[in-house]
């Protein structure tokens, strides 16, 4: 990992990963690409890390792809490279075993907006705005369509695809691309008050969680509760699990062993 492009701080739990770009917006050269997709791969082994924060130096969340980059090579071959490491980005993050949170603060743009699509929770400043604005310089926001769109609902979505408009933290709120927006000057603190919460779970659990709800939801409805029911089975053999039912019988906090 280049500690020029990404740096990570851990703090009881929680592991905070920063773009750090900051004079180009964070934008997603392949380098710092290829930077976030290492550290992920670390984390995902990680028994000690029980959350990700996912933020940006400076005075934006990520700007998007690097295009000053992308058009210094213009060969189809980078292209092609950038876009699936891109994708395999992206991935990572809806399959890493612990819950990952964008701590958005400026603007958050194309890639950059896929980017907080594709956490699991969101927190922006209310000063913050998205876009996926491909669409006014000739380049449809096509793989930040992915995330996008499994995030919001259809309507949404191709409202921000096609207009191209930048929208506010209230409207992303309302959309459902974040979950809280909140004063500049609350947004570390409310990041560390939600951060804290996942962390003081059983990683055990969390993870048998996220890994059982994207397993389901595009599931037929008889099929995820299938599947649930005997996720629910499984669950119930964990240790964390006995331990927490236990606690909660005699009425004591539960000591997880994340097993």
């Amino acid at each position: 990992m280049s500690e020029a492009l990404l740096l990570r701080e851990d703090h009881q739990g929680i592991c905070t990963l920063i773009l750090n770009r900051p004079e180009a917006y964070n934008a997603l050269s392949l380098e710092l690409m290829t930077a976030l997709s290492e550290s992920l791969q670390s984390i995902a082994t990680d028994e000690q890390v029980r959350v990700v924060v996912l933020k940006g130096e400076g005075r934006g969340f990520c700007a998007g792809h690097d295009l000053k980059q992308m058009m210094s090579k213009p060969e189809a071959a980078f292209h092609s490279c950038t876009f699936e490491a891109c994708s395999r980005l992206m991935q990572q993050i809806v399959n890493l075993p612990v819950p990952v949170i964008a701590q958005v603060s400026g603007i958050a743009t194309a890639a950059g907006c896929q980017l907080v699509a594709s956490c699991d929770l969101a927190i922006a400043s209310d000063s913050s705005r998205f876009a996926t604005p491909g669409v006014n310089i000739g380049l449809f926001c096509s793989t930040p369509m992915v995330a996008l769109s499994r995030a919001v609902a259809p309507k949404h979505a191709l409202e921000m695809l096609y207009l191209g408009d930048t929208i506010n933290a209230v409207r992303a709120e309302q959309i459902g691309l974040i979950n809280w927006a909140v004063p500049a000057d609350r947004l570390d603190a409310a990041t560390a008050e939600v951060a804290g919460k996942i962390a003081s779970k059983s990683r055990a659990t969390i993870t048998l969680g996220k890994r059982a709800y994207h397993e389901q939801k595009d599931l037929p409805l008889a099929d995820a509760y299938g599947h649930c029911s005997q996720v629910m089975v499984d669950n119930l053999q964990l240790h964390d699990a006995q331990e927490g039912i236990d606690a909660f019988i005699n009425k004591r906090s539960p000591q997880w062993q994340h097993r």
